[in-house]
């Protein structure tokens, strides 16, 4: 591939061009040192200097003529290349046709594919992220995740951010117990994913671009069903988003630093004695109403409270002793 990248003249190029204007625009080549030959060269490549055979000396040209004919050339390169760019779709169509109808060792095709083995799955996920990395849904079963794969997982949230994409990720509560999966949700979030806990059990699952949803095909998580149907995928997508609903958002950083930060239950009282409705709790703390309402429940089992208004009175006036 051509490079049409401009090299500007280095500081040895620069003084030897003043050096020639201060002698009057004009310098003999017999005076120019040994070591000064690259120097002249790099200016003569540029068009910064003209040769004069018959007197063997050098002029220098006005450069605002180089930067034009430059200017012209890499406004011709780029023009090139833009059409080159256009073209790029045509001239790899073969290679296009050939991957979408090629046959797949590992999977059975059709709108649902069942691949095998830990790294075909991991393959394939890899190829299907890049392509719709717009937004990717998940759910992580279990408490600890793998710290072997921190690194990975780290690296790989990254590259879909820095495309622009989201990532929401949804861990089960034990998660919070684990010292390593509450520093590696820290880094996370800190990056900007966004991770909530659910206080029920999870089955692992991954949806890209709510277009391909990733779920187990064996117990073992031996097997992935790459599902493509695009109802199917819609359906789990809506799965996802009620179980977001019903997830706790989770202040992972203060967790990671050890903090004593009151129990959710309390930080919803201190919100209720600032007279906040109870949808306004929920978003305040990343919540879920139906978390909220369960909350103030206990809330008013605790105060002997009979209404809303009565928890809130009482709660006030907790806040204020």
């Amino acid at each position: 591939m051509t490079d049409h990248s401009l090299v500007l003249p280095d500081e040895a190029a620069r003084e030897l061009y003043r050096t020639i204007l201060r002698e009057g625009g004009r310098i003999r080549i017999a005076d120019i040192p040994e070591q000064g030959a690259a120097t002249v060269q790099r200016l003569l490549d540029l068009g910064l200097l003209k040769p004069y055979i018959s007197d063997g000396s050098l002029s220098a040209i006005n450069p605002r003529s180089v930067t034009a004919r430059v200017g012209a050339d890499l406004r011709a390169a780029g023009t090139r290349l833009l059409m080159q760019a256009e073209q790029l779709p045509d001239l790899f169509g073969d290679l296009i046709d050939a991957y979408d109808t090629a046959p797949r060792r590992h999977d059975r095709t059709g709108t649902t594919r069942i691949v095998e083995g830990a790294e075909n799955i991991r393959h394939h996920i890899s190829q299907i992220s890049e392509e719709l990395c717009h937004e990717v849904l998940s759910l992580q079963p279990g408490g600890a995740r793998p710290m072997d794969a921190a690194d990975d997982i780290v690296d790989y949230d990254r590259r879909i951010l820095e495309a622009g994409g989201s990532l929401r990720t949804i861990y089960e509560a034990a998660a919070r117990l684990d010292g390593p999966t509450v520093r590696l949700a820290a880094r996370l979030t800190d990056m900007g994913c966004h991770i909530r806990v659910a206080p029920f059990a999870l089955t692992k699952m991954m949806i890209f671009g709510r277009t391909v949803a990733v779920i187990p095909a064996s117990a073992d998580l031996a097997a992935a069903a790459f599902v493509e149907d695009p109802a199917t995928v819609a359906f789990l997508a809506e799965v996802f988003d009620r179980f977001w609903q019903l997830a706790e958002g989770v202040n992972w950083a203060a967790l990671a630093a050890g903090s004593t930060d009151s129990a959710p239950y309390e930080q919803v009282g201190r919100l209720l004695a600032q007279g906040l409705t109870q949808r306004a709790i929920a978003t305040r703390l990343g919540l879920s109403e139906r978390t909220v309402a369960g909350h103030i429940a206990r809330l008013r089992e605790r105060y002997d409270a009979e209404t809303l208004f009565q928890l809130g009175w009482q709660m006030r006036g907790a806040c204020d002793a």
